[in-house]
C-alpha cells in the first residue's frame, strides 16, 4: 500500500496555505477524509481518498513556478494594508494563488520567484541551504574599501547581525554583493549602519539562475532544470 502524503502537506498542495497554517486549520476541525473527521496533521492521505474542507472537496493544484522581474514601486504582498501597489497587480489572474519566495522591498528591483511548490519554497528560504543571491547596488556617494570589507566581516543592524558572502567593487558608487541570508532590507540596513545610503538595488541572480533579457514587470514559466539551478551556486563559488 502506498505511503501517502501527510495531510498538512496535502492541504498545502491544494493551495490552502503554508503547512504551518494548515496544521492550525486541521486542529481547529472542519477537515474530513472519506467522510470521517480528522484533526491530525500527520494523517496520511492516499491517492484515492476524498478530502473535504468545510464540506468542499479539495484537490492538489498543479505546481507552477514563475520567474518575475520586479520593478521599483511595488511591494511583495497580496494585499497591502497601506494601499500600496503590489506585484500581483502586474500578474495575470491565473497566478494570483502563487506565493512569492522571499521578497524585495518596495524600492528594490530584480528577480523574484513565485510558486505554489512548498518544497521548492522551503529549499530556497531555509537558512541551512545558503542559497546565493547576487545584487547590483548603487550608492548615493562613493564608498571606501574598508567599508566594503566590513560588509563581509559583518555588522550589527536593527534587524540583527548581518554579513555579505562577498563584495566586489564595480565603480566608486557601484558594487556587486552576494548574500546567503535574507534579513529584512539587509543590504540597505548594512550600508546605513556604515554611513551610506542605497540609491538603487537590483537582484540579478538566484543560485545559478539569471535572466538579463527578461523585461521589468514581466514574467515567464521556469522549466524543471531551471528550478534546479535556483539552489545551485555558480561554478567556482563555495
Amino acid at each position: 500500500m502506498p505511503e501517502g502524503t501527510r495531510l498538512n502537506k496535502f492541504l498545502a498542495s491544494c493551495g490552502i496555505g503554508s503547512r504551518r497554517a494548515c496544521d492550525t486549520l486541521i486542529q481547529r476541525g472542519g477537515i474530513t477524509i472519506n467522510g470521517e473527521s480528522c484533526d491530525n496533521p500527520a494523517t496520511r492521505v492516499q491517492e484515492d481518498d476524498v478530502v473535504r474542507l468545510e464540506g468542499k472537496r479539495v484537490s492538489p493544484r498543479q505546481t507552477a513556478t514563475i520567474l518575475f522581474k520586479k520593478p521599483r514601486g511595488y511591494v511583495c504582498s497580496k494585499q497591502d494594508e497601506l494601499g500600496r501597489a503590489t506585484i500581483y497587480e502586474l500578474l495575470p489572474p491565473k497566478f494570483q494563488h502563487l506565493n512569492h519566495v522571499g521578497r524585495l522591498d518596495r524600492d528594490s528591483e530584480g528577480l523574484l520567484i513565485l510558486t505554489n511548490d512548498g518544497d521548492l519554497a522551503n529549499r530556497l528560504t531555509h537558512p541551512s541551504n545558503k542559497v546565493e543571491k547576487e545584487y547590483r547596488v548603487t550608492l548615493t556617494s562613493a564608498v571606501e574599501n574598508p567599508i566594503l570589507q566590513k560588509l563581509v566581516s559583518g555588522v550589527q543592524t536593527p534587524e540583527g547581525y548581518a554579513r555579505a558572502k562577498s563584495v566586489k567593487r564595480l565603480s566608486p558608487r557601484r558594487v556587486s554583493i552576494i548574500l546567503e541570508t535574507g534579513l529584512k532590507r539587509q543590504i540597505r540596513e548594512m550600508f546605513r549602519t556604515l554611513g551610506h545610503e542605497v540609491e538603487k538595488l537590483f537582484r540579478i541572480r538566484i543560485g545559478r539562475l539569471t535572466d538579463p533579457e527578461l523585461a521589468l514587470g514581466r514574467w515567464r514559466h521556469l522549466e524543471r532544470h531551471e528550478t534546479d539551478m535556483l539552489t545551485l551556486d555558480p561554478p567556482g563559488h563555495s
